[in-house]
């Protein structure tokens, strides 16, 4: 839920969908989610948030296909969802998850930044490992996981 004042309503928006997107383009492509923001970069992540006011009217689909097309995407090996004894949450959900991370966590206010930063870390292949329930997890407890550079106990 939207909650701090350094991002307008329609800002998280953004946020949110850029971070849904990330995950959906990962897992089309079996990579890890920060391979994915590495090949954008943050020209890249700064272009999709511009844009995500005229593509919350497109399909997730034509999207990641123009830009794994456009940044040349390969794909990779990292099926993490494979053999999970989870129900494996959706991508919008996982995007909501970074989104609310980022809003809560940011130090930058620079949204981009913050994309790059916390799909970059190791928090990101661990909530991407759907074999583990971390996803599940408390927002506050990932988010100070993060900030420590480790999981908490």
């Amino acid at each position: 839920m939207h909650n701090k004042p350094w991002l307008s309503k329609e800002e998280y928006n953004d946020l949110f969908y850029v971070c849904s997107l990330v995950e959906y383009i990962a897992r089309v492509t079996q990579n890890r989610r920060g391979v994915i923001v590495q090949t954008l970069g943050l020209d890249g992540i700064r272009k999709q948030l511009k844009d995500a006011p005229v593509n919350h009217c497109l399909t997730f689909d034509q999207v990641s296909t123009e830009l794994i097309e456009y940044y040349h995407i390969s794909n990779g090996d990292f099926d993490p969802a494979a053999n999970s004894p989870y129900i494996i949450p959706s991508y919008t959900e996982i995007g909501n998850l970074y989104a609310t991370m980022i809003e809560d966590s940011s130090e930058s206010y620079d949204a981009a930044c913050d994309i790059m930063d916390i799909f970059s870390s190791f928090i990101s292949d661990l909530i991407s490992n759907f074999k583990s329930d971390l996803y599940y997890q408390n927002p506050d407890y990932l988010e100070h996981s993060y900030r420590a550079g480790y999981l908490l106990e």
